[in-house]
Protein backbone atom coordinates (compact mmCIF):
# COMPACT_ATOMS: atom_id res chain seq x y z
CA UNK A 1 0.00 0.00 0.00
CA UNK A 2 1.28 3.61 -0.79
CA UNK A 3 1.36 5.95 1.73
CA UNK A 4 2.45 8.87 0.11
CA UNK A 5 2.19 11.00 3.21
CA UNK A 6 4.60 8.74 5.37
CA UNK A 7 6.00 11.83 6.58
CA UNK A 8 7.35 15.63 5.82
CA UNK A 9 9.91 17.08 4.47
CA UNK A 10 11.29 20.01 6.21
CA UNK A 11 13.31 22.65 4.42
CA UNK A 12 16.81 23.54 6.18
CA UNK A 13 20.72 24.89 5.37
CA UNK A 14 23.52 22.42 5.74
CA UNK A 15 26.86 23.77 5.25
CA UNK A 16 25.13 27.02 2.63
CA UNK A 17 23.52 24.13 0.95
CA UNK A 18 19.45 24.09 0.89
CA UNK A 19 17.77 20.53 1.35
CA UNK A 20 14.48 18.77 2.40
CA UNK A 21 15.24 16.78 5.28
CA UNK A 22 12.45 13.74 6.08
CA UNK A 23 10.73 13.79 9.39
CA UNK A 24 8.92 10.78 9.12
CA UNK A 25 5.48 9.76 10.86
CA UNK A 26 4.97 8.57 14.16
CA UNK A 27 4.26 4.82 14.03
CA UNK A 28 1.81 3.63 13.52
CA UNK A 29 1.16 3.92 9.74
CA UNK A 30 -1.67 5.36 8.82
CA UNK A 31 -3.88 3.98 7.63
CA UNK A 32 -3.00 1.06 9.03
CA UNK A 33 -1.18 -1.98 7.82
CA UNK A 34 -2.84 -4.42 5.34
CA UNK A 35 -2.43 -7.81 6.54
CA UNK A 36 -4.19 -9.29 4.02
CA UNK A 37 -3.71 -12.99 2.96
CA UNK A 38 -0.56 -13.66 1.80
CA UNK A 39 1.05 -11.63 4.78
CA UNK A 40 -0.86 -13.17 7.47
CA UNK A 41 0.53 -16.68 6.22
CA UNK A 42 3.74 -15.00 5.78
CA UNK A 43 3.99 -14.07 9.57
CA UNK A 44 2.20 -16.94 10.78
CA UNK A 45 5.11 -19.32 9.37
CA UNK A 46 7.16 -16.86 11.14
CA UNK A 47 5.82 -17.35 14.11
CA UNK A 48 6.06 -21.25 14.03
CA UNK A 49 9.43 -21.03 12.88
CA UNK A 50 9.95 -18.78 16.37
CA UNK A 51 8.32 -21.64 18.13
CA UNK A 52 10.31 -24.42 16.50
CA UNK A 53 13.60 -22.25 17.48
CA UNK A 54 12.48 -21.51 20.99
CA UNK A 55 12.04 -25.54 21.19
CA UNK A 56 15.24 -26.45 20.33
CA UNK A 57 17.17 -25.07 22.77
CA UNK A 58 15.73 -26.96 25.21
CA UNK A 59 17.71 -29.59 23.36
CA UNK A 60 21.29 -27.84 24.25
CA UNK A 61 22.73 -29.02 27.53
CA UNK A 62 23.67 -25.34 28.45
CA UNK A 63 21.99 -22.63 25.96
CA UNK A 64 24.76 -20.36 27.53
CA UNK A 65 27.30 -22.42 25.82
CA UNK A 66 25.78 -21.84 22.00
CA UNK A 67 24.63 -18.37 22.94
CA UNK A 68 28.57 -17.43 23.51
CA UNK A 69 29.46 -17.92 20.16
CA UNK A 70 25.95 -17.20 18.53
CA UNK A 71 26.15 -13.62 19.64
CA UNK A 72 29.93 -12.72 18.58
CA UNK A 73 28.65 -14.33 14.98
CA UNK A 74 26.23 -12.05 15.15
CA UNK A 75 28.42 -9.25 15.88
CA UNK A 76 30.83 -9.99 12.95
CA UNK A 77 28.27 -9.90 10.59
CA UNK A 78 26.56 -7.03 11.73
CA UNK A 79 29.38 -5.23 11.40
CA UNK A 80 30.44 -6.69 7.95
CA UNK A 81 27.12 -4.91 6.79
CA UNK A 82 28.81 -2.08 7.37
CA UNK A 83 32.60 -2.94 5.76
CA UNK A 84 34.48 -4.23 8.50
CA UNK A 85 36.49 -7.50 7.71
CA UNK A 86 36.69 -9.42 10.86
CA UNK A 87 35.81 -12.60 10.91
CA UNK A 88 34.43 -14.88 14.21
CA UNK A 89 37.88 -16.66 14.46
CA UNK A 90 39.38 -12.43 14.43
CA UNK A 91 37.09 -12.09 17.21
CA UNK A 92 37.61 -14.95 19.31
CA UNK A 93 41.60 -14.44 19.15
CA UNK A 94 41.13 -10.74 19.72
CA UNK A 95 39.29 -11.59 23.23
CA UNK A 96 42.23 -13.93 24.14
CA UNK A 97 44.78 -11.14 23.84
CA UNK A 98 46.47 -12.42 20.69
CA UNK A 99 46.39 -9.94 17.29
CA UNK A 100 44.46 -11.08 14.59
CA UNK A 101 44.82 -10.72 10.40
CA UNK A 102 42.64 -7.87 10.73
CA UNK A 103 42.78 -3.91 11.42
CA UNK A 104 42.70 -3.66 14.98
CA UNK A 105 39.94 -0.89 14.48
CA UNK A 106 37.69 -3.41 12.68
CA UNK A 107 38.03 -6.79 15.66
CA UNK A 108 37.58 -3.68 18.08
CA UNK A 109 34.22 -2.63 16.51
CA UNK A 110 33.27 -6.28 16.35
CA UNK A 111 34.07 -6.72 20.21
CA UNK A 112 32.18 -3.21 21.28
CA UNK A 113 29.71 -4.76 19.60
CA UNK A 114 29.75 -7.67 21.87
CA UNK A 115 29.49 -5.88 24.26
CA UNK A 116 26.95 -3.31 23.94
CA UNK A 117 24.11 -6.24 22.92
CA UNK A 118 25.75 -7.63 26.43
CA UNK A 119 24.48 -4.26 28.58
CA UNK A 120 21.11 -4.30 26.36
CA UNK A 121 20.19 -7.86 27.71
CA UNK A 122 21.76 -7.70 30.93
CA UNK A 123 20.06 -4.12 31.78
CA UNK A 124 16.84 -5.67 30.35
CA UNK A 125 17.16 -9.28 32.56
CA UNK A 126 17.28 -7.04 35.59
CA UNK A 127 14.27 -5.45 35.06
CA UNK A 128 15.40 -2.11 33.36
CA UNK A 129 12.63 -0.87 30.42
CA UNK A 130 13.76 -0.80 26.50
CA UNK A 131 14.03 2.62 26.40
CA UNK A 132 15.49 5.93 24.90
CA UNK A 133 18.20 5.79 27.75
CA UNK A 134 19.08 2.20 27.41
CA UNK A 135 19.73 2.84 23.50
CA UNK A 136 21.87 5.48 24.12
CA UNK A 137 23.79 3.11 26.58
CA UNK A 138 23.98 0.42 23.97
CA UNK A 139 25.28 2.98 21.44
CA UNK A 140 27.75 4.31 23.85
CA UNK A 141 29.29 1.02 24.47
CA UNK A 142 29.16 0.30 20.77
CA UNK A 143 31.37 3.30 19.81
CA UNK A 144 33.71 3.54 22.86
CA UNK A 145 37.51 3.15 21.18
CA UNK A 146 38.61 3.41 17.71
CA UNK A 147 36.69 4.68 14.92
CA UNK A 148 33.52 6.53 15.96
CA UNK A 149 34.45 7.35 19.68
CA UNK A 150 34.34 10.98 18.53
CA UNK A 151 30.84 11.17 16.66
CA UNK A 152 29.29 11.80 20.45
CA UNK A 153 28.79 7.95 21.47
CA UNK A 154 25.38 7.45 23.45
CA UNK A 155 24.01 10.95 23.10
CA UNK A 156 21.70 12.14 19.78
CA UNK A 157 22.97 14.25 17.28
CA UNK A 158 23.16 17.85 17.20
CA UNK A 159 23.84 18.61 13.52
CA UNK A 160 22.46 16.96 10.13
CA UNK A 161 23.43 13.92 9.28
CA UNK A 162 23.18 12.12 5.64
CA UNK A 163 22.94 8.60 3.95
CA UNK A 164 24.56 8.30 0.78
CA UNK A 165 27.06 11.06 -1.31
CA UNK A 166 29.38 13.12 -0.46
CA UNK A 167 27.40 15.90 1.29
CA UNK A 168 23.58 16.61 2.27
CA UNK A 169 23.14 18.19 -1.12
CA UNK A 170 23.95 15.07 -3.09
CA UNK A 171 22.32 12.40 -0.91
CA UNK A 172 20.22 9.56 -1.23
CA UNK A 173 18.74 10.41 1.65
CA UNK A 174 18.86 12.80 4.59
CA UNK A 175 17.45 12.00 7.80
CA UNK A 176 15.51 14.91 10.27
CA UNK A 177 17.18 17.93 11.16
CA UNK A 178 18.62 17.95 14.86
CA UNK A 179 15.77 19.33 16.48
CA UNK A 180 13.43 17.04 15.46
CA UNK A 181 15.66 13.90 16.60
CA UNK A 182 14.13 14.43 20.49
CA UNK A 183 10.72 14.47 19.27
CA UNK A 184 10.82 11.56 16.44
CA UNK A 185 12.84 9.28 19.50
CA UNK A 186 10.24 9.83 21.68
CA UNK A 187 7.58 8.71 19.49
CA UNK A 188 9.44 5.74 18.76
CA UNK A 189 9.45 4.85 22.54
CA UNK A 190 5.85 4.95 23.10
CA UNK A 191 5.49 3.05 20.08
CA UNK A 192 7.86 0.12 21.27
CA UNK A 193 5.99 0.57 24.73
CA UNK A 194 2.63 -0.22 23.00
CA UNK A 195 0.83 -3.86 23.95
CA UNK A 196 -1.21 -3.96 21.69
CA UNK A 197 1.04 -4.67 18.44
CA UNK A 198 2.73 -8.16 17.45
CA UNK A 199 5.83 -8.29 18.72
CA UNK A 200 7.19 -9.40 15.27
CA UNK A 201 5.70 -6.31 13.67
CA UNK A 202 6.73 -4.08 16.75
CA UNK A 203 10.07 -5.18 16.11
CA UNK A 204 10.02 -4.85 11.95
CA UNK A 205 8.29 -1.26 11.89
CA UNK A 206 10.72 0.24 15.01
CA UNK A 207 13.76 -0.82 12.93
CA UNK A 208 12.96 1.00 10.34
CA UNK A 209 11.67 3.77 11.97
CA UNK A 210 14.95 4.41 13.91
CA UNK A 211 16.95 3.92 10.38
CA UNK A 212 15.23 6.84 9.27
CA UNK A 213 15.28 8.99 12.09
CA UNK A 214 18.79 7.86 12.20
CA UNK A 215 19.57 9.53 15.70
CA UNK A 216 23.03 9.33 16.13
CA UNK A 217 26.11 10.49 13.97
CA UNK A 218 27.79 7.01 13.50
CA UNK A 219 26.58 3.12 14.20
CA UNK A 220 22.83 3.75 13.62
CA UNK A 221 22.81 0.49 10.91
CA UNK A 222 24.56 -1.58 14.27
CA UNK A 223 22.13 0.06 16.95
CA UNK A 224 19.31 -0.50 14.59
CA UNK A 225 19.93 -4.44 14.32
CA UNK A 226 20.67 -4.24 17.98
CA UNK A 227 16.98 -2.96 18.26
CA UNK A 228 15.62 -5.45 16.60
CA UNK A 229 16.97 -8.16 18.96
CA UNK A 230 16.24 -6.19 21.80
CA UNK A 231 12.68 -5.94 21.14
CA UNK A 232 12.34 -9.62 20.78
CA UNK A 233 13.56 -10.46 24.12
CA UNK A 234 12.10 -7.54 25.74
CA UNK A 235 9.05 -9.74 24.92
CA UNK A 236 9.81 -13.00 25.73
CA UNK A 237 9.51 -14.37 22.03
CA UNK A 238 12.27 -17.06 23.36
CA UNK A 239 13.74 -18.09 26.44
CA UNK A 240 16.90 -17.73 24.68
CA UNK A 241 18.70 -14.46 22.54
CA UNK A 242 18.86 -16.51 19.30
CA UNK A 243 17.22 -14.56 16.96
CA UNK A 244 19.38 -12.48 14.91
CA UNK A 245 19.07 -11.14 11.01
CA UNK A 246 22.05 -10.15 10.10
CA UNK A 247 23.01 -12.60 7.85
CA UNK A 248 19.69 -12.71 6.32
CA UNK A 249 20.68 -9.34 5.89
CA UNK A 250 23.55 -9.24 4.75
CA UNK A 251 23.10 -12.22 2.06
CA UNK A 252 20.24 -9.59 0.76
CA UNK A 253 21.73 -6.33 1.45
CA UNK A 254 20.73 -5.03 -2.08
CA UNK A 255 17.10 -5.67 -1.07
CA UNK A 256 17.14 -4.25 2.46
CA UNK A 257 18.14 -0.96 1.61
CA UNK A 258 15.80 -0.63 -1.25
CA UNK A 259 12.68 -1.44 0.93
CA UNK A 260 14.07 0.67 3.77
CA UNK A 261 14.00 3.57 1.34
CA UNK A 262 10.49 2.25 -0.40
CA UNK A 263 8.89 2.67 3.11
CA UNK A 264 10.27 5.96 3.44
CA UNK A 265 9.33 7.59 -0.43
CA UNK A 266 5.92 5.03 -0.52
CA UNK A 267 4.97 4.10 2.80
CA UNK A 268 4.92 0.76 1.89
CA UNK A 269 5.10 -1.21 4.95
CA UNK A 270 3.45 -4.02 3.78
CA UNK A 271 6.47 -4.62 1.61
CA UNK A 272 8.93 -4.74 4.22
CA UNK A 273 6.97 -6.42 7.04
CA UNK A 274 6.85 -9.63 4.02
CA UNK A 275 10.76 -9.09 3.69
CA UNK A 276 10.98 -9.16 7.18
CA UNK A 277 8.58 -12.06 8.43
CA UNK A 278 10.57 -14.18 5.72
CA UNK A 279 13.94 -13.40 7.45
CA UNK A 280 12.43 -14.14 10.89
CA UNK A 281 11.64 -17.78 9.36
CA UNK A 282 14.71 -18.13 7.37
CA UNK A 283 16.44 -17.08 10.23
CA UNK A 284 14.76 -19.20 13.00
CA UNK A 285 14.77 -22.41 10.67
CA UNK A 286 18.87 -21.80 10.16
CA UNK A 287 19.45 -21.59 14.08
CA UNK A 288 17.98 -24.89 14.59
CA UNK A 289 19.80 -26.37 12.22
CA UNK A 290 23.24 -25.02 12.98
CA UNK A 291 21.89 -26.17 16.52
CA UNK A 292 20.99 -29.77 15.38
CA UNK A 293 24.51 -29.88 13.83
CA UNK A 294 26.37 -28.91 16.60
CA UNK A 295 24.97 -31.55 19.00
CA UNK A 296 25.61 -33.77 16.03
CA UNK A 297 29.14 -32.59 15.74
CA UNK A 298 29.49 -32.94 19.60
CA UNK A 299 27.97 -36.14 19.79
CA UNK A 300 30.42 -37.68 17.26
CA UNK A 301 33.53 -36.00 18.81
CA UNK A 302 32.44 -37.34 22.08
CA UNK A 303 31.72 -40.85 20.97
CA UNK A 304 35.71 -40.58 19.56
CA UNK A 305 37.04 -39.82 23.03
CA UNK A 306 35.17 -42.55 24.12
CA UNK A 307 36.68 -44.91 21.86
CA UNK A 308 40.21 -43.88 22.78
CA UNK A 309 39.48 -44.06 26.04
CA UNK A 310 43.38 -42.80 27.41
CA UNK A 311 42.85 -39.78 30.14
CA UNK A 312 38.96 -40.36 29.45
CA UNK A 313 37.57 -38.14 32.25
CA UNK A 314 40.13 -34.69 31.26
CA UNK A 315 39.56 -35.14 27.55
CA UNK A 316 36.13 -34.77 27.85
CA UNK A 317 36.14 -31.85 30.27
CA UNK A 318 38.26 -30.15 27.96
CA UNK A 319 36.05 -30.96 25.01
CA UNK A 320 33.14 -29.54 27.15
CA UNK A 321 35.07 -26.42 27.41
CA UNK A 322 35.89 -26.37 23.87
CA UNK A 323 32.04 -26.47 23.09
CA UNK A 324 32.26 -23.13 25.62
CA UNK A 325 35.54 -21.42 24.10
CA UNK A 326 36.47 -22.81 20.61
CA UNK A 327 39.48 -21.14 20.54
CA UNK A 328 41.57 -21.36 23.81
CA UNK A 329 45.08 -21.80 24.83
CA UNK A 330 46.44 -23.75 27.84
CA UNK A 331 45.93 -21.67 30.39
CA UNK A 332 42.57 -20.70 29.51
CA UNK A 333 41.46 -24.53 29.63
CA UNK A 334 43.38 -24.95 32.83
CA UNK A 335 40.73 -21.96 34.19
CA UNK A 336 37.70 -23.44 32.46
CA UNK A 337 37.99 -26.86 33.68
CA UNK A 338 39.87 -26.92 36.69
CA UNK A 339 43.11 -28.67 35.81
CA UNK A 340 46.87 -28.85 35.90
CA UNK A 341 48.88 -27.40 32.91
CA UNK A 342 50.35 -31.33 32.04
CA UNK A 343 46.99 -32.43 32.73
CA UNK A 344 45.32 -30.09 30.08
CA UNK A 345 48.51 -30.62 27.62
CA UNK A 346 48.34 -33.88 27.68
CA UNK A 347 44.79 -33.88 27.00
CA UNK A 348 45.13 -31.35 24.36
CA UNK A 349 47.47 -33.77 22.71
CA UNK A 350 45.01 -36.74 22.76
CA UNK A 351 42.20 -33.96 21.05
CA UNK A 352 44.77 -33.26 18.23
CA UNK A 353 45.74 -36.55 17.66
CA UNK A 354 41.57 -37.39 17.42
CA UNK A 355 41.67 -34.43 14.15
CA UNK A 356 39.22 -32.64 16.61
CA UNK A 357 41.08 -29.58 17.72
CA UNK A 358 43.80 -27.68 15.52
CA UNK A 359 47.03 -25.51 16.20
CA UNK A 360 46.39 -22.74 14.64
CA UNK A 361 49.88 -20.45 15.09
CA UNK A 362 52.39 -22.58 13.85
CA UNK A 363 54.39 -21.76 16.91
CA UNK A 364 56.25 -23.70 19.71
CA UNK A 365 55.25 -21.45 22.60
CA UNK A 366 52.03 -19.36 23.59
CA UNK A 367 49.89 -22.26 21.29
CA UNK A 368 46.49 -21.63 20.52
CA UNK A 369 43.60 -24.20 19.54
CA UNK A 370 40.85 -24.36 17.58
CA UNK A 371 37.58 -26.51 17.80
CA UNK A 372 37.33 -25.83 14.18
CA UNK A 373 34.43 -28.27 13.31
CA UNK A 374 32.69 -26.18 15.70
CA UNK A 375 33.97 -23.11 14.14
CA UNK A 376 33.63 -24.42 10.29
CA UNK A 377 29.65 -24.55 10.89
CA UNK A 378 29.35 -21.11 12.87
CA UNK A 379 31.37 -19.67 10.29
CA UNK A 380 29.12 -20.56 7.02
CA UNK A 381 27.77 -17.19 5.72
CA UNK A 382 30.11 -15.50 8.40
CA UNK A 383 32.82 -14.67 5.89
CA UNK A 384 34.19 -11.24 5.35
CA UNK A 385 32.88 -9.51 2.02
CA UNK A 386 35.11 -10.05 -0.60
Amino acid sequence: MNRLENGTYETTSVGGETVRAFVPRALPPSPPIDMDAALSRTMERALLACGRLDSVSALLPDPSIFLYSYVRREAVLSSQIEGTQSSLSDLLLYELDEVPGVPFDDVAEVSNYVAAMQHGLDRMSAGFPLSNRLIKEIHERLMSGGRGSDRMPGEFRRSQNWIGGTRPGNAEFVPPPATSVEQCMSELEKYIHRNDVPTLVKAALAHVQFETIHPFLDGNGRTGRLLIAMILQNESVLRQPLLYLSLYLKQNRAEYYRLLGSVRTTGDWEQWLSFFMEGVEQTSAGAVETAHRLLYRFNIDNEAIRTNGLKLGSVLRVHSALQARPIVTIDHICEMANMTFPTASKAIDILLSLGIVREITGKQRNRVYAYHHFLAILNEGAEPFA
